[in-house]
């Protein structure tokens, strides 16, 4: 009759025993905690997100900066067409007397045509979605376009440059300073549109043709 009873005690605790009682705390199929599982998730989330969020700013901002390094360079470039085109004050001041001058003058010129023509391009593709030049080539527009300006911008200080720290070094005056602000204005065009070549030549590196 004892081992009846113990019987009988043993299958009931059997029965009453969790059924998961042996199951261990985390999941078995990913080796993940149950405790933390929920966390991580939500950390991996949290990280897709703003992974998304940081590349959608980035475009956002290489898809504006052609707009404002255009219209920058226009600006600089037109103020050093003004310097060099007014800065005439009779005697040997006068610009058009120096191959230099002139040749800053018409490179100037051209800088301010081709930022100002590429300003307008991008905004009118910004305001109305669609780009005058098919995508390919308004990319490669960008590219050898800002490169070739930006060379001539160069070959223009690279000639002014000299004669005007000969001419400072022995009088300074209305016409060096305003040469000197000339070619200081012709630089800051140069640097907006190399800097925008080497933005118009990233997203050439991105560019597929599938």
């Amino acid at each position: 009759m004892a081992m009846v009873t113990t019987d009988a005690a043993a299958a009931t605790a059997v029965v009453e025993k969790p059924p998961d009682a042996d199951k261990p705390d985390y999941a078995p199929h990913n080796g993940t905690s149950t405790a933390d599982g929920g966390a991580a998730s939500r950390v991996r989330g949290g990280g897709v997100v703003d992974s998304v969020v940081a590349r959608w700013r980035r475009e956002d901002m290489l898809d504006k900066s052609p707009l404002a390094l255009h219209a920058a360079a226009a600006v600089f470039a037109f103020v050093a067409l003004v310097l060099v085109a007014s800065n005439q004050h009779g005697d040997w001041m006068q610009f058009d007397r120096y191959q230099e001058y002139k040749y800053l003058l018409a490179i100037a010129a051209l800088a301010f045509l081709y930022s100002l023509a590429q300003a307008a391009r991008h905004a009118f593709r910004m305001r109305g979605g669609v780009d005058p030049v098919s995508a390919p080539s308004a990319r490669l527009l960008d590219f050898v376009g800002d490169q070739v300006v930006a060379y001539l911008l160069m070959s223009a200080l690279s000639a002014a440059v000299p004669i005007t720290n000969r001419m400072r070094s022995a009088v300074v005056n209305t016409f060096t300073d305003a040469t000197a602000a000339a070619i200081s204005m012709a630089f800051f065009a140069f640097a907006a549109l190399a800097l925008s070549a080497v933005v118009s030549g990233y997203k050439l590196s991105k560019q597929t043709y599938i």
